[in-house]
């Protein structure tokens, strides 16, 4: 957000991340996103909320962040080599006025194939273990990506294209 020059104070909540059955990857990225949103209008008056949830898909699963080490090598194995979709739903809560804009952006990325001794270091550095997908294509993972198609921002966690257009849309 700074470097798009979109003025912002950071302000993390505790929410449960559990995308809701049922729903298809966009629309349960925004759900939890809206979670994220609601919970910071409980605590803090008015303004502008902006919040995101970022997924990625491999066949039709939904891959959290990994609780240990040993899921996010076994994500990482089944990432190796193949293609994924990211999917981000990003909500735009405007607590004065209790109006909600969203959207869900999705791109999709194809690993290269991985070494299990990539793997392995990968995971000893613990990068993996608080991101989507074991993986952060702003860090050491972005070596694993061979292709993307769609919005990088969106794959890193936050589509500034989307944020801007909500931010024009809120006025």
């Amino acid at each position: 957000l700074e470097r798009a020059g979109i003025e912002h104070r950071p302000a993390p909540v505790d929410v449960d991340e559990t995308p809701p059955e049922g729903l298809p990857p966009g629309r349960a990225a925004v759900e939890v996103a809206a979670r994220k949103a609601r919970a910071l209008a409980e605590r803090e008056a008015g303004g502008l909320i902006l919040a995101a949830d970022t997924m990625v898909v491999l066949d039709g699963e939904i891959l959290g962040k990994p609780a240990t080490p040993e899921r996010a090598r076994e994500m990482l194995r089944r990432l190796s080599g193949r293609t994924h979709r990211v999917v981000t739903g990003v909500v735009l809560l405007d607590a004065r006025r209790g109006v909600v804009r969203s959207r869900a952006v999705e791109s999709r990325v194809t690993f290269r194939e991985l070494s299990p001794r990539e793997i392995e270091r990968y995971v000893a550095g613990g990068e993996p273990l608080d991101k989507a997908g074991a993986y952060g294509i702003q860090g050491e993972a972005e070596a694993f990506v061979a292709r993307l198609e769609g919005s990088r921002s969106n794959v890193v966690g936050l589509p500034l294209a989307a944020v801007r257009e909500l931010l024009e849309e809120a006025g």
